[in-house]
């Protein structure tokens, strides 16, 4: 493991706050769910499809990205429980012609949407303009000309901090990436994967699935920085504070697609108006609505990230039981206050266990949005060695 001496502060905790939050007024009761339109809603044959199969694509004219081709393509993967459901990519290729060796490298990267509601999801954010988060990331990653696919890895009903799900929709998205054959991106472009905090959460699942669910993907790198890998531990760490929102995000989806975890029952009056309440609602209304909210204190007992059945299901989406075949550069910052460093360390400290090639990074002067930033270009000079054929480096 490498420490790293920065001396990067920005004040992480109020920038984030104040990026997340700012925007229209929220409110104390529920937010409405977002009629999806046609192109993101599922035909009714979805079964009948393979995994990764398109079921329609569209293009954008996107001004904000005026180098590049934008499309979206809605594809078949499968929830969790592999239960068959439609979701939606963006595409983004480069007007430049690919002049480097081989064919164009493509990165799945994964955005940190954090959210409980269809309205927040990549595709939507990006084709209405609203991904202010992602976009200079994106743009990076263009300015290399690489491509970029971004998957709605909540899948259709938003599932946040479900592992399984966010893997398969990774995974079928790259699938459908290929299969669509748009702007000659195909069977022979090389991949890797990208993303942070939830992002990292996502492309981490899918690094770690890919070779049980799709061993007809290989990955040539993957970088991900501020890792979610425990939800639990990630909870525990945030409830409370000022980011307590996640919290009731992630339970909202939990007790949506585990009824089995008696979640509702867990919860006294305030807690089941605050589950209720943090349904379809994107990362900064989450964030501005739950602030220094407490699940504990809207228990009627005891603890509800501990209880039996909640720790049990929580559990399903701790990574950690098997390494990624693709090499690994995992950065943190030690400080995080969104994101403990702790439970990444026991995530890579498992990857190497297991086998895996894991660089890791971490920072002791840097907060989480710092970190980001300070990483970002080391996370893609990774990825691009990695596209090069040059060996990955290991701290294992």
């Amino acid at each position: 493991m490498r420490i790293s001496n920065t001396r990067i502060r920005i004040g992480a905790a109020s920038a984030l706050a104040a990026v997340l939050v700012a925007g229209p007024a929220v409110t104390a009761t529920a937010a409405p769910a977002v009629p999806l339109d046609e192109f993101h809603t599922a035909p009714a044959d979805i079964a009948d499809l393979r995994p990764g199969a398109v079921v329609a694509t569209q293009q954008l004219n996107l001004p904000a990205y005026p180098g590049a081709d934008v499309w979206q393509i809605s594809y078949r993967t499968a929830d969790e429980r592999d239960r068959p459901e439609m979701t939606v990519t963006t595409l983004l290729v480069p007007d430049s012609p690919w002049t480097g060796p081989g064919a164009r490298p493509v990165v799945s990267l994964e955005q940190a949407e954090d959210s409980s509601g269809a309205q927040c999801a990549p595709s939507v954010a990006t084709a209405t303009g609203n991904d202010f988060l992602s976009h200079r990331f994106v743009q990076h990653v263009l300015d290399r000309n690489w491509a970029v696919a971004m998957p709605d890895f909540e899948g259709p009903r938003s599932l946040f901090m479900v592992g399984a799900q966010s893997a398969h929709a990774v995974l079928d998205g790259i699938r459908a990436v290929r299969n669509a054959g748009i702007d000659d991106i195909g069977a022979d472009n090389p991949w890797a994967l990208e993303g942070y905090s939830g992002g990292a959460g996502a492309a981490g699942w899918a690094a770690q699935a890919q070779p049980g669910y799709a061993p007809d993907i290989t990955f040539a790198g993957v970088a991900v920085g501020g890792m979610p890998a425990d939800p639990q531990a990630t909870a525990e760490y945030l409830d409370g504070g000022p980011f307590a929102g996640l919290v009731f995000a992630a339970l909202s989806g939990v007790s949506d697609e585990y009824p089995e975890a008696g979640i509702p029952e867990l919860l006294n009056a305030q807690g089941t108006a605050d589950l209720e309440n943090s349904r379809n609602r994107c990362a900064r209304d989450l964030i501005a609505q739950f602030a220094f909210r407490s699940v504990k204190r809207d228990a009627a007992a005891g603890d509800p990230l501990t209880a039996p059945d909640v720790a049990a299901v929580l559990a399903q989406s701790t990574m950690g039981a098997t390494a990624p075949a693709a090499p690994v550069y995992d950065y943190h910052a030690i400080p995080d206050e969104v994101v403990p460093v702790g439970q990444d360390d026991t995530l890579t400290r498992n990857w190497c266990a297991a086998g895996g090639t894991v660089l890791i990074d971490r920072d002791p002067e840097a907060e989480h949005v710092s970190e980001s930033m300070l990483r970002e270009t080391e996370a893609l000079d990774y990825l691009a060695d990695r596209f090069a054929g040059i060996p990955a480096p290991s701290s294992c």
